[in-house]
Formats: C-alpha cells, sequence, structure tokens
C-alpha cells in the first residue's frame, strides 16, 4: 500500500505520461460503484477506469452498445464520491461522440460537470481525432483506445485480436501517433499482439495501457469483475484472476440461508421486549 502523503495527492492525466519517463508502470481498473472504488483506491491504484463494460458485469448486456449516457454518469458520479487519491476516467458510450464534434463535447463536459470525471476515453483512431483534439482544445483530457474496440464489435464480427497481420499492424501503429498528435493522454491497448504494442509504447511519448496486449506496455488494466472472479459468463484468457469473490458470495449466502432457515440468525434474544435500532441500511 502506498503511504500516506502519496495517497492523499490525487493523480492527474499528467501523472501519468510522467511515470512513464520515469520508467514508472501504471495500474489501473475498473469501478463502477462508490464502495468498490474507495477499496481500490485504498489499495493505492492509479487510475480507476468507469468502463461501458458495466453494460455487462452489471447490467447484464451481452455487449457495451446498450449503455446509456445517463447511467455512464450515474455510475461515474459514484466512483468518485468513493475516490480520494485515483485519476477517474469515464468512458464516452457508443453514440455519445460518434456523430460530431459538437455532442463530443456536449456528453463529455456533462461526464466532467455532473459526473466528475477526471477525464474521458474513447474509441478508434482516424475516425475520431477531431472529438480527440476538440475535447483536448476545450480542457477534457482525453484516453485514446485502439485495437479491440468493444463499441465496434458489430463490425468486427466478435471479440477477436486485432492487428494480426503487418498490414493491420502498421494502420494500428500510425493511427497511435495520429491520437498522440490530437492531445490524447494516454492510451489503452487491447487484444494486439505484444510485439506490436512494444512498437507503439516506444514509438510514443504518452503511456501505453495494455489489455490483453503482452508485457510491454507502460500499464496495464483489467475489468475488475474478471481479476478477483465476480463474473463467469466469460472470462478472456489474458486475465489474472486475484480472487474467487463470485464463489466465496455464493458460499456466504447459502450460509446465510441456512442460518435463517434453520434459526441460528439471528441469535435468540436473552431480553423479552428489547427494543433494537434499524441499521437503516435494509
Amino acid at each position: 500500500m502506498s503511504d500516506m502523503g502519496e495517497r492523499i495527492k490525487p493523480v492527474r492525466a499528467p501523472d501519468l505520461k510522467a511515470k512513464k519517463r520515469r520508467g514508472e508502470r501504471i495500474t489501473m481498473l475498473t469501478a463502477y460503484d462508490a464502495t468498490m472504488a474507495g477499496l481500490l483506491d485504498r489499495a493505492g491504484i492509479d487510475v480507476l477506469l468507469v468502463g461501458d463494460s458495466l453494460g455487462m458485469v452489471v447490467e447484464g448486456h451481452d455487449s457495451t452498445i446498450p449503455v446509456t449516457l445517463d447511467a455512464m454518469i450515474h455510475h461515474t458520479r459514484a466512483v468518485c464520491r468513493g475516490t480520494k487519491r485515483a485519476l477517474v476516467v469515464a468512458d464516452m458510450p457508443f453514440m455519445t461522440y460518434q456523430t460530431g464534434v459538437d455532442d463530443a463535447v456536449r456528453n463529455a463536459g456533462r461526464l466532467i460537470q455532473q459526473g466528475g470525471a477526471g477525464a474521458v476515453k474513447i474509441e478508434g483512431g482516424r475516425a475520431v481525432l477531431d472529438v480527440a483534439a476538440r475535447l483536448n482544445d476545450v480542457g477534457i483530457p482525453v484516453m485514446g483506445h485502439l485495437g479491440l474496440t468493444p463499441q465496434s464489435v458489430l463490425r468486427l464480427g466478435g471479440y477477436r485480436p486485432q492487428a494480426c497481420t503487418s498490414e493491420d499492424a502498421d494502420e494500428l501503429i500510425a493511427e497511435a501517433q495520429t491520437l498522440e498528435a490530437a492531445g490524447v493522454f494516454a492510451l489503452v491497448l487491447e487484444s494486439i499482439p505484444a510485439e506490436v504494442a512494444a512498437t507503439v509504447t516506444r514509438e510514443l511519448t504518452i503511456p501505453t495501457i495494455g489489455i490483453g496486449a503482452g508485457s510491454y506496455c507502460d500499464g496495464q488494466v483489467l475489468v475488475s469483475y474478471d481479476a478477483f472472479g465476480m463474473f463467469d459468463k466469460f472470462v478472456p484468457s489474458f486475465v489474472k484472476q486475484y480472487a474467487q469473490l463470485g464463489e466465496q458470495i455464493v458460499s456466504a449466502t447459502e450460509q446465510y440461508i441456512s442460518d435463517v432457515r434453520e434459526g441460528r440468525f439471528p441469535a435468540h434474544e436473552h431480553t423479552v421486549g428489547a427494543t433494537t435500532r434499524r441499521s437503516g441500511r435494509d
């Protein structure tokens, strides 16, 4: 765990580039609520991503496409309430920035002003350059995202590795360079070959954050529900599970059910008619 002085100083977007210059690896996990955000923040995580992955792990959809801007603002606000140190980055959901620069500025502004985010993340390369540049111009820090871009899953035909041919790899590297020129402060690389991620990381002065992109990136990100064993529908092959909280929750719930049904909880009161205080949390 980080020392108290370091934890009190909030992480800002420029700090990630400074970390890359110093050779320090960046840590990033998703969060969707204040309680989880507080726990990850206490542990010393650098970045909390309020990912549109909430559409799958929280809302139960098959993709991120149904996630709305109002939902993202709601969850971003909750995460910010639980966070003291980490940089909170909010995903811009599907069709909130693809329809034009003016829409993108308006919607990103809501994530910053109403949600409290410290930055936003957008997916794509050349198609979003104008959006990235304009958001940067108006003072909104932008994180990019290349490789497997979940909002394009219909066009991609599924959650498949990207940049696997030399032509596609060259195109991704070129897009990464143009995104840096447009002002993005960091770049997520998802499901691409490690050697391609290594080239991008070497070519850019902004940090790269990998997810299924090998060990050469400047940092790593995982969906917290995957990392902690809380989402069992599908676990990507690149995920390392650091806990099996899902199984522990099921086991604990089974024990609670048994205790209630067998009369072991709550314990019998020794004083008949004793008053109790409600917790206010039911």
